[in-house]
């Protein structure tokens, strides 16, 4: 039996549905819409919440690669960290360049530098030496800004020889990782000495200052700077009283011009650093006759180091060269002994 349907019935259903699935329709965008502006918009603050976590995130920290240049508090990569919740902060090194003077602690400094996880004080502060009394928190001052996982690296070779260095160092931080330049030490002696040369006009010439009473037929002259300071196990046995062997690095000065980047390689691991300096950041200028950087820290163009370095040295009287060498042998043995590194020097 069939059931007839009036058309305006249909009709009235159809029109029915139609107003309902309009209804449903508008009600559901305003939803969404509404939902939507009570959202943090993420799209223009994509690394600021505005709730601080509490968790502090290494990993993230460590891959910012922002810090290509010496920044100040003012610096706009700085205050761009601050934005992020990244608060760089100034902390006592945790590694020290503490000589030796004349052999290579520069270089050493310069090339570390390029590491985007090693922040380093741009000039010698002498604190252990010279500045000790004005305590920690001036020296703190005095180090570049760092992030999380980012080590403060600092350099005065004078330390080396300084009496009071080792304890004091201690006293900062009994784990401070301690790296020491050493290179040839008669080659070392002159190479001091031409730099004191050029700041005085009227040095005598090294063969007399060499010398007891200026006279070749006389002993060397140990109590001369230059002759002195190249007596490194002297030194060293000082620092080992308040630090253990592994926790010094010893770095070839000669190896560090002729291949730097196998040192650095060292350099790196010793300071538990990623092996990021590598033979693409050198090219060897054969003027100077002395590696530089492709970039470096401070600039993006390759450079040299300053005109100071890689100075030509005086002649010196090959009898005069043979009699430093023997002075130096069993020095030189016993340094060897201690490091249980044989540098190779005749």
């Amino acid at each position: 039996m069939e059931i007839p349907v009036s058309r305006k019935i249909i009709l009235a259903l159809l029109c029915l549905g139609i107003l309902s699935f309009y209804l449903s329709y508008t009600f559901n965008t305003c939803l969404v819409s509404n939902i939507s502006k009570s959202l943090p918009k993420w799209r223009h603050h994509p690394l600021v919440p505005k709730y601080t976590s509490p968790l502090h995130y290494t990993t993230a920290v460590r891959v910012v690669p922002l810090l290509t240049i010496n920044e100040t508090d003012a610096s706009p990569k700085y205050r761009f960290l601050r934005q992020q919740g990244l608060q760089p902060a100034r902390q006592l090194p945790s590694a020290l360049i503490i000589g030796v003077k004349k052999g290579g602690t520069r270089a050493l400094l310069e090339f570390i530098r390029i590491h985007p996880d090693v922040r380093a004080a741009g000039s010698e502060v002498h604190f252990f030496d010279k500045h000790y009394s004005k305590g920690f928190e001036w020296y703190r001052h005095h180090m570049p800004l760092t992030l999380e996982g980012q080590i403060t690296i600092e350099k005065s070779p004078s330390y080396f020889i300084t009496k009071e260095a080792p304890r004091r160092v201690q006293h900062m931080n009994p784990s401070t990782k301690l790296l020491v330049v050493v290179r040839d030490p008669v080659t070392r002696s002159i190479s001091d000495y031409t730099q004191a040369a050029s700041k005085k006009a009227e040095m005598k010439p090294f063969e007399q200052l060499a010398f007891v009473n200026g006279s070749t037929r006389n002993t060397i002259d140990t109590s001369w700077g230059p002759i002195k300071l190249g007596i490194y196990a002297r030194y060293l046995i000082r620092w080992l009283k308040y630090f253990p062997l592994s926790q010094f690095l010893f770095v070839s000065g000669e190896r560090l011009i002729v291949d730097p980047a196998i040192e650095l390689k060292r350099v790196q691991d010793f300071l538990g650093l990623k092996r990021v300096v590598t033979e693409k950041h050198f090219y060897f200028n054969s003027t100077k006759g002395f590696p530089c950087l492709f970039k470096s820290e401070g600039r993006s163009s390759p450079h040299c180091l300053g005109k100071t370095k890689g100075r030509n040295h005086p002649f010196i009287n090959p009898t005069v060269l043979q009699r430093l060498r023997d002075f130096y042998r069993p020095f030189n043995s016993r340094f060897y002994q201690i490091t249980g590194i044989n540098f190779g020097w005749s």
